[in-house]
């Protein structure tokens, strides 16, 4: 790209669109791509424009909306699609309801990439069908064609984004609890997790309340995966009391414990366990007093079938601690990234 005067730039291709005012209206007088005639040279001045940046074909550089355009290209996977580019950026669009997982360390490299620019959506993210998940430019017009290349080549070895479908998961319900087995108080949690539920594509296959018993538990556990229980969601006995029997009764079931505890609060006491492919949740009595708890940071992940590591629920403390907003607006908000 080169800026040369208006009577040197007859015969020469416009690098970019240039816009006119005139009367209320304001629109593109001259678009990019526009090869500059003798007749062009009064109108341009009549918008102020004596000097014009054109194409210089030895120059090796791409203009804005061609980077954006490849940009996308490259970071275009399954479950999105790209609009654009308008105003020299291009954005990705859900094609789906689904789970959004970064290479947080790919995203950095890319972005280091001069004139290089990519924003997300944060890691591990739920999306809604026709959600935007990412815009990518480049902030000067133009840009070396070799910072596109190398922008292509990383994006070739590792993609920077995973879009996780939800699954379909048959779901028991293990509610725990002698004043609700014998009708002193009325439970909570079922109308609480059945509203949860019902955000994911999920078939409750039945809810079991028990007494305090860790025979009764265990049976009623294994009852659900006996029929076909991919999901199961344990509520009561989930504090440290010695009469607290629910991580005692995961265990039974042979179920190996990722962690008992985490690192966030309202939810500090969740236990999260695997059985083969089925996941266990413990959930603590805070997600009957708080709106959104660690419940709602796990389900996302785990309707997509993708197991959780320690390493991901240490990871829940920077941002563990949910601020009580008066008005809620998960995940809009800092808590439960991780």
């Amino acid at each position: 790209m080169k800026k040369v005067a208006i009577e040197e730039a007859v015969g020469l291709t416009l690098c970019h669109d240039l816009t006119e005012i005139r009367d209320g209206f304001k629109g593109v007088a001259f678009r990019r791509n526009h090869v500059i005639e003798q007749g062009d040279l009064e109108h341009l001045r009549r918008i102020g424009k004596l000097h014009v940046f054109v194409w210089d074909p030895s120059g090796g550089e791409l203009h804005e909306e061609d980077c954006a355009r490849r940009m996308a290209q490259a970071l275009c996977t399954d479950g999105f699609h790209y609009e654009g580019p308008a105003e020299g950026k291009c954005v990705l669009v859900a094609d789906r309801d689904g789970f959004l997982c970064i290479d947080l360390q790919l995203l950095g490299r890319l972005n280091r990439i001069p004139d290089v620019t990519v924003c997300s959506l944060p890691n591990h993210y739920r999306v809604r069908r026709n959600q935007r998940i990412a815009s990518m430019r480049i902030v000067p017009l133009v840009t070396a064609a070799a910072n596109i290349e190398k922008f292509e080549q990383l994006c070739a070895r590792s993609s920077l984004f995973e879009f996780l479908p939800f699954k379909k998961l048959r779901v028991g319900i293990v509610i725990t609890g002698s004043e609700i087995y014998h009708h002193r108080i009325e439970d909570r949690f079922e109308p609480v997790l059945r509203r949860k539920l019902a955000a994911f594509p999920s078939e409750i296959i039945g809810v079991s309340i028990c007494d305090d018993s860790l025979s009764m538990i265990e049976e009623a556990a294994a009852g659900f995966i006996d029929a076909g229980a991919q999901l199961l969601i344990f509520t009561g006995g989930m504090s440290v009391d010695p009469d607290d029997l629910t991580p005692a009764a995961i265990r039974n079931l042979g179920a190996d414990i990722v962690s008992y505890g985490v690192p966030s609060q309202p939810g500090n006491m969740s236990l999260l366990a695997y059985s083969g492919d089925i996941a266990m949740l413990g959930v603590p009595g805070a997600a009957v007093s708080r709106p959104v708890t660690t419940l709602d940071v796990f389900l996302p992940q785990i309707f997509t079938g993708r197991k959780f590591t320690p390493e991901d629920l240490a990871a829940l403390a920077e941002g563990g601690l949910c601020q009580l907003c008066a008005n809620c607006h998960f995940p809009n908000c800092t808590f439960g990234r991780y």
